[in-house]
């Protein structure tokens, strides 16, 4: 049976440390406790939740800690000199300043133990084209239909937009220019409900008239709310990965690369398992047909070192569909819905308990 996960504390002041215990206690939680970062790096990525005392910041920047998602740095100001400095370089963090925000840090420690939470799994292309956007989309259709509320992040700015693969480009609802202003915390639920959204369906998209820079913070912010309000997190990223897309990859609990079945496609994909290499360990590939040089897909991913996650076969049928809007895998049946309810049950069979 495994330990369950939990909050990590990183701090060497013994009057914050008793602070931060009062507060997880007051939240419902024991957390492990790590000194400076040499001592928290192998708990760092996998903790529900990591707090970082002011007296650890620039500790922290200089081990060069991976980015991720939930990060709170927290202490009695006046700060050490250099830290407000400092804090630029570890975003996206929220900064906690005490006593002020105790009762902002109990919630959060409050979504700790037992809190279920919900699970993320990045699609990424091998070259332009290659499907990832209708693998994303079709996994978010798939998922809602097994009855899993679902967040889709689009956070591929030339992708074409994942509002217009399901339609929804008349919903309203705010898109990625809205999250982009700095400063003050993001509600979690009120972020989910300002979305656009039907049913159990909530899509994050681009603006088409307004810039596709997507900051760390908002991306942040967006899996958060994702994490704590939603049992499936979506997120369609970009081969130019910027710092907003590595703090996605380094969330996931699953990245799959999609790859047409051609030998150039496959040259190209081996130079972003490279880049994804950097940023994560766990990485399988989907294989999308056909195959001009009869490539089977076994052998594409044995070219890539990567675990075969699945195969498609072209689908005429669901081609028109999309063409008439209708969205990938909407009719339950066909080569990518099976692959979708396969990816999403694996998925969600290994739901992250935040504990």
């Amino acid at each position: 049976m495994s330990l369950p996960r939990l909050p990590l504390v990183v701090t060497a002041d013994p009057e914050l440390l008793d602070v931060l215990l009062r507060l997880a206690a007051a939240g419902g939680t024991e957390v492990v406790v790590a000194a400076d970062p040499a001592a928290a790096r192998p708990r760092f990525t996998s903790a529900p939740l990591v707090v970082i005392g002011a007296d650890q910041v620039h500790a922290c920047v200089a081990a060069r800690l991976p980015r991720r998602s939930r990060v709170v740095v927290a202490g009695r100001k006046p700060w050490p000199p250099g830290v407000d400095e400092a804090i630029s370089a570890l975003r996206p963090v929220d900064v906690c300043v005490l006593p002020d925000a105790e009762a902002w840090l109990v919630d959060r420690f409050a979504d700790g133990p037992g809190r279920p939470m919900g699970r993320i799994l990045a699609v990424i292309g091998g070259r332009g084209g290659a499907g990832a956007s209708i693998l994303a989309g079709g996994l978010a259709i798939t998922a809602v239909s097994s009855g899993h509320r679902t967040l889709l992040v689009d956070a591929d700015p030339m992708g074409g937009g994942l509002d217009l693969l399901l339609g929804w480009e008349r919903i309203d609802g705010l898109r990625w220019p809205a999250l982009t202003t700095p400063g003050g915390r993001v509600d979690p639920p009120a972020l989910l409900r300002a979305l656009p959204h039907r049913g159990d369906l909530v899509l994050l998209s681009f603006a088409r008239d307004q810039s596709p820079v997507v900051p760390g913070e908002a991306m942040a912010a967006t899996l958060d709310a994702g994490r704590r309000g939603r049992d499936v997190i979506i997120t369609d990223l970009p081969r130019q990965l910027d710092d907003a897309a590595v703090l996605a990859l380094q969330s996931a609990d699953r990245a799959v690369l999609i790859v047409p079945a051609e030998l150039r496609a496959t040259a190209g994909a081996a130079r972003i398992v490279q880049m994804i290499r950097l940023h994560r360990d766990e990485l399988s590939v989907v294989v999308r047909g056909p195959a001009p040089g009869k490539l089977k897909p076994r052998d594409i991913a044995a070219a890539l070192r990567l675990p075969l996650a699945g195969s498609l076969r072209p689908e005429p049928a669901m081609c028109q569909a999309l063409e008439r809007g209708a969205p990938p895998a909407s009719a339950g049946k066909g080569p990518l819905a099976e692959l979708c309810r396969r990816l999403v049950r694996d998925l969600v069979s290994e739901r992250r308990v935040a504990a």
